[in-house]
């Protein structure tokens, strides 16, 4: 069984103080629930954001192929939000997730995160 989606309540007043990009994007961070791994860094405008806080899953903005994606409609890999912030600026964005399935990368790793600077091998 899946997990429960759980839509995110928010005030315009909370959404007006997201600042976007000059391309209306605003970068938005994922982190596990549970564990506070950073899974992956993504972009959103104020279209996905919204989708994300009405439908409980993340959605995000391709800048590559200038198209909307949720996360896990074609891997299975799906994330659930659990809690969503800005930050002080309100130019990032920080969603806690219930990530489903192997994880958040596209190359398969559990989180994008996967290669340290300096690291041997």
């Amino acid at each position: 069984m899946p997990p429960a989606v759980t839509p995110i309540p928010v005030s315009e007043a909370d959404l007006s103080q997201v600042r976007y990009d000059d391309a209306g994007l605003v970068p938005a961070i994922v982190q596990e629930e549970g564990t506070g791994e950073v899974l992956m860094m993504a972009w959103m405008n104020e279209t996905t954001l919204r989708r994300t806080l009405e439908e409980g899953r993340t959605v995000f903005w391709s800048r590559s192929r200038q198209e909307e994606w949720r996360k896990g409609d074609t891997s299975g890999d799906r994330q659930y939000v659990r809690r969503a912030a800005y930050d002080c600026d309100g130019d990032t964005l920080l969603f806690v997730v219930e990530q489903e399935g192997d994880g958040a990368c596209h190359t398969g790793a559990h989180s994008c995160f996967f290669r340290s600077f300096g690291a041997d091998g």
